[in-house]
């Protein structure tokens, strides 16, 4: 007798009510889909992670592995390497207990203002293709799924709520869309998230390309979730948007029952939402009776970010000061306020409490034990509001470090208190405690490091009481800002000033009562209790500057580390200018003038202008390295490790050169007007040179690329062929890259364009083959379909985008729609 044949998990959706149904569909909480247990379906746990799994609270008490952002996976142009970080960050989430992983982030960098770019991988879009859809691949092989985002065009942050951006069907396809085209066809991404932003008129949940392209061409069959409250009507519902988060959403739930029952949103279009969600859960194991089979693999995420750290750091710049020779180096000036307080990661959604940090000073003084460290400050960049440092707080009531957290309800009855260690607090909701919130309080004793006035305060919108031993010493209320997200990154503070003495405690109470609501999640808030610094004087800053000169005169080396603002490179805003915060390029000018053995590291994840470049020895680009960033770096300083990167994003020396600058709506509208010409691709078609160029990298060796043959097509591939020699004296990594022209053309065509790479690695003095393929679609261009035009197309080839030389070309025989 035949056993039964179970059911699939599209088919239990029969099994379930309406009102199971809309409940599914519309979300279950802040992090998670509701549950359904008379089908056996438990909540699906989401959480941000591109660069690290945070989980579903945000809290310093469960920290998470910090990797290095984006831009320095991208930088390393590695694709295995990308898969390897697929897997990392899967294993991340399993053991967080997270089914969804909110990333990659594939949106371009279109114009190096962007503020979100240190999350998004390049300004290529071939080269955002690959790690995509590596990067998903990563993921979904350890039973996690990974949410491509954010569909699609959300390549700026301003008035990205309710911004229209105004793109052509080319650029679409060409740019925008090719990385989630590229990690649902080839890697079969799971879920897409779609974007607040709107597309030609239409929000990103409400638009046609969720059909088409998305669920018909390409053939998606997984879940598109909503950025968090990017659902906000009921015409998502009638179109492939299939979960609103964080839930129960608002525009959904009660709403959608009504409309499904009265036939204003068809049953069938409820059915498939239900149904690809019950796909998802059995798919990440939420389902019961189903799951994925594999076990994650075990990888110590501290070793992983170090490499990833190393194999990023562009050298753009050496007069051969780089490698330091560790065992003759005796005294070395580190210099900037970075040096020791570095950015290990950029703002917003992306970032976790990392479970460490290792500084720059951390990694130079193990690298180089037999040296003098001078470290000096040089400029101070920290002019915002942030919150009590951590080492310098005791919990009143625990005699123990940090502080003491008390919730209340309407009445003054305490809720819950923890012991909390961190003056930045984020309460995203309680599903297990649904009594309303009405204050907060916080109590900690501080204990400044040196005599003077500081000024304490808070930031959130709200009313804040600060006590100070005892004394109210400030009350005052807060506005909302019509944009939650710069209350949630970077509210308003406001403070009061204190004399304070060093190593003299204060008692510091704060009562709050929140005047805002996360994302529309109950009982949510965030707040800091923190410290504005007192203003500097021009004496103070020129001093600081002058300690930080004297110690380059009197070393061998000095180590200058320059940094983006704390405040700038994050989720919801876009820069205004490249120009490093404070007076560092000041810094930078005195230190070189000072020393010629001047080496600069770049922490930042984006572009900066940098003045000064070409007055120092060295130049190195690190990134956000993740909290190993210190490790990687002296690895990278003393030769221990190869700088593996080469620029995955052109770095122009002044704003004014870059090509595509425009990210403030006007009118509510941002518009595409320069198609598919960004990036490199622009900036080849202007006579103004970058700073450096996209693909520019340069290692500690010397490379060589000779006789380049090109061969037709077979089987839709042709192929370039060189051998590629390591010149130097040591073994490294090149990356060889291939690129396409078409001097005539029926369309308007990029001056060049990028369609393939190949990494090497080779030991000193040896050689090899090397083969790029060069598929017929990367010579296509979008009409209506992928058109293929007849004729030459010539291809070189290089080791960055502005020093190619001829491989050859390759021959179309007749125009084609290809399939």
């Amino acid at each position: 007798m035949n056993a039964p044949v179970p059911p699939s998990p599209e088919d239990l959706a029969d099994r379930m009510t309406v009102e199971e149904k809309v409940a599914l569909v519309s979300g279950g909480s802040a992090w998670g889909t509701a549950a359904v247990p008379g089908i056996g379906l438990r909540s699906i746990v989401l959480s941000d992670g591109p660069s690290g799994v945070r989980g579903a609270l945000w809290d310093e008490r469960l920290p998470s592995a910090c990797l290095p952002s984006a831009t320095a996976l991208a930088a390393s142009w590695d694709l295995e390497l990308a898969r390897e970080y697929g897997t990392v960050v899967a294993g991340e989430a399993r053991a967080k207990g997270v089914d969804v992983v909110l990333g990659p982030t594939v949106n371009l960098h279109r114009s190096p203002l962007g503020g979100r770019h240190f999350e998004a991988f390049s300004e290529d879009p071939r080269l955002t293709a690959d790690l995509a859809a590596a990067y998903v691949a990563g993921v979904q092989a350890q039973g996690v799924g990974a949410a491509i985002k954010h569909f699609v065009a959300n390549d700026f942050e301003t008035d990205r709520f309710a911004v229209d951006v105004q793109v052509g069907d080319r650029a679409l396809r060409e740019l925008y869309l090719l990385a989630f085209e590229r990690a649902v066809t080839e890697a079969g991404a799971w879920l897409v998230l779609s974007a607040y932003n709107a597309v030609n008129g239409t929000t990103a949940t409400e638009s046609p390309l969720l059909t088409d392209p998305l669920t018909t061409t390409w053939g998606f069959d997984g879940v598109v979730v909503s950025d968090w409250t990017a659902v906000r009507s009921l015409e998502s519902a009638r179109q492939q948007q299939h979960l609103a988060m964080p839930g129960p959403a608002a525009a959904w739930s009660d709403r959608l029952v009504t409309a499904v029952r009265d036939g204003d949103v068809p049953m069938p279009a409820l059915d498939e939402k239900v149904r690809r969600i019950l796909r998802l859960a059995a798919r990440v194991g939420a389902l019961e009776g189903f799951g994925p089979s594999v076990v994650p693999e075990a990888v110590d995420a501290g070793a992983f970010a170090r490499r990833v750290a190393a194999e990023g750091m562009v050298l753009v710049a050496n007069t051969g000061v780089l490698p330091l020779q560790a065992a003759s180096v005796r005294r070395v000036a580190v210099i900037g306020e970075h040096a020791e307080r570095p950015r290990v990661q950029g703002g917003g959604s992306a970032t976790v409490i990392p479970h460490y940090e290792i500084t720059p000073v951390d990694g130079i003084r193990r690298a180089l034990p037999e040296a003098v460290l001078d470290l000096r400050v040089g400029a101070v960049t920290q002019d915002h509001f942030a919150p009590l440092d951590p080492a310098r707080m005791t919990n009143p009531v625990t005699g123990g470090p940090g502080a003491r957290y008390t919730s209340y309800g309407a009445d003054g009855t305490e809720l819950y208190a923890e012991d909390r260690f961190a003056g930045f607090i984020l309460d995203y909701g309680r599903e297990d405690d649904p009594r309303v919130r009405a204050s907060v309080g916080f109590r900690t004793r501080y204990t400044p490091e040196r005599d003077g006035e500081l000024r304490f305060g808070f930031a959130s919108p709200g009313t804040g009481r600060l006590f100070i031993d005892g004394a109210l010493v400030l009350e005052a209320t807060i506005e909302e800002d019509p944009d939650q997200i710069q209350d949630f990154f970077a509210a308003r503070s406001i403070t009061t000033p204190h004399p304070v003495r060093a190593g003299v405690a204060l008692e510091l109470r704060y009562e709050f009562v929140p005047g805002t609501i996360i994302d529309g999640v109950p009982n949510s808030l965030a707040v800091t209790f923190g410290i504005l610094p007192a203003p500097r004087t021009e004496e103070e800053d020129r001093a600081l500057i002058a300690e930080a000169v004297q110690a380059a005169e009197a070393a061998e080396i000095a180590i200058v580390i320059v940094a983006t603002g704390f405040t700038s490179e994050c989720e919801g805003f876009d820069r205004t200018d490249l120009r490093l915060p404070g007076r560092q390029d000041e810094l930078v000018a005195a230190v070189a003038a000072a020393n010629p053995r001047t080496v600069v590291v770049v922490n930042a994840g984006a572009p900066v202008e940098m003045p000064w470049r070409d007055d120092v020895a060295a130049v190195l680009l690190t990134w956000f390295g993740g909290q190993e960033y210190g490790t990687a770096l002296a690895d990278v300083l003393v030769g221990a490790v190869e700088p593996g990167g080469r620029l995955p994003t052109t770095w122009p020396a002044r704003l004014a050169d870059a090509p595509v600058t425009d990210v403030q709506p006007v009118d509510g509208v941002v518009r595409y007007d320069e198609g598919i010409h960004i990036g490199y691709r622009a900036w080849a078609r202007t006579d103004v040179a970058p700073a450096y160029p996209f693909g520019h990298g340069l290692g500690y060796t010397t490379w060589a690329i000779d006789a380049p043959t090109v061969t037709g097509f077979h089987d839709g591939i042709a192929t370039v062929t060189a051998t590629v020699r390591n010149t130097g004296a040591r073994p490294g990594k090149h990356v060889v890259q291939v690129y396409a022209r078409r001097q005539e053309s029926v369309v308007d065509r990029p001056a060049l364009w990028l369609v393939g790479y190949a990494l090497v690695r080779a030991a000193a003095g040896s050689g090899t083959r090397v083969t790029v393929e060069v598929s017929r679609r990367a010579l296509a261009y979008w009409e209506d379909g992928w058109r293929l035009e007849a004729g030459d197309y010539e291809l070189l080839i290089g080791a960055t985008a502005a020093a190619l030389g001829p491989a050859g070309t390759v021959t179309v025989d007749r125009d084609e729609l290809l399939t």
